[in-house]
């Protein structure tokens, strides 16, 4: 397990923000959450990929403006992000680096498949402090640690209910909480938290945006 104390923040959709000893670390501060709330004092930033409910170019550039960070995402994000690609640093999969003072892995390597004629692009699941995994938008398992901490995709347009309720049970963490949920409404959440907390097999929750756990 992680040897150091976090506490975490979950924006809307996909965005959380990782604090640890004063650093800040924020993952996929997209258009569908808060991006410019999550990315305040921000040391660095991590992006699963280039779709604009994972990165808000805008307000990243913004931030960088005030408050210089590494953005650390797959290569292919320097065509996305503009100015800010400067502060680029790529990641492959399988890579284990620190970020604002948290340790980090990355899982994965692909998106998963939308339609056939839709190009799959790069995602990396992020593994953090080796106990809080967040998948960006594939179901990619790590196999090689026990999660303790899964931010499960609980809606999407490339998503299969029954795909999400296995890769939950195959990740087995001690609790899952709902992420990629920006495109639900009250109906959505009602019947989807419901299944998910049968099915799951883990303690589930879904968290308003802006609520605060410890990691």
């Amino acid at each position: 397990m992680g040897g150091i104390t976090m506490r975490l923040t979950k924006y809307a959709h996909s965005c959380l923000r990782v604090e640890h000893d004063g650093g800040v670390l924020v993952i996929d501060p997209g258009m569908f959450s808060e991006p410019a709330v999550a990315l305040d004092g921000a040391d660095a930033v991590l992006i699963t990929h280039e779709h604009p409910d994972h990165v808000d170019v805008e307000a990243v550039n913004q931030q960088l403006a005030r408050r210089p960070f590494v953005i650390h995402a797959p290569a292919a994000l320097a065509d996305t992000l503009g100015d800010a690609a400067e502060m680029l640093r790529p990641v492959v999969p399988g890579e284990s680096f620190t970020a604002a003072g948290v340790p980090v892995r990355a899982y994965g390597g692909r998106h998963a498949v939308i339609h056939p004629d839709i190009p799959v692009v790069a995602n990396l699941g992020y593994l953090i402090n080796e106990t809080v995994y967040h998948p960006g938008d594939a179901l990619f398992v790590p196999d090689d640690v026990q999660v303790d901490t899964l931010f499960a995709p609980i809606h999407a347009p490339w998503s299969k209910f029954s795909e999400v309720v296995d890769f939950i049970r195959a990740v087995s963490p001690r609790r899952v909480f709902a992420l990629h949920d920006a495109l639900l409404n009250d109906n959505g959440y009602a019947v989807l938290d419901r299944q998910y907390t049968a099915l799951s097999g883990s303690e589930y929750q879904r968290l308003e945006p802006g609520s605060r756990i410890d990691g």
